[in-house]
């Protein structure tokens, strides 16, 4: 696969998860999936730069309450 090209992959979120990606991403004026793309990519390029994840907590459920 070129560069250029992107990968299509599923991805199942929970529906609270999703709301606030998308309410982020209206913020952003991205779309959801530029959004999540986004997110992706600074994740990967703060591991590169310091060897660790965004958090420690990365994999503990997640807790959000929408209003």
């Amino acid at each position: 696969m070129a560069d250029n090209q992107k990968k299509q992959i599923p991805l199942r979120l929970s529906t609270k998860l999703y709301n606030q990606i998308a309410a982020w991403a209206e913020d952003d004026f991205r779309s959801v999936n530029g959004q999540i793309e986004y997110l992706l990519t600074e994740c990967v390029r703060q591991r590169k730069k310091n060897g660790k994840y965004v958090s420690e907590e990365l994999d503990k459920p997640l807790d959000i309450e929408i209003e």
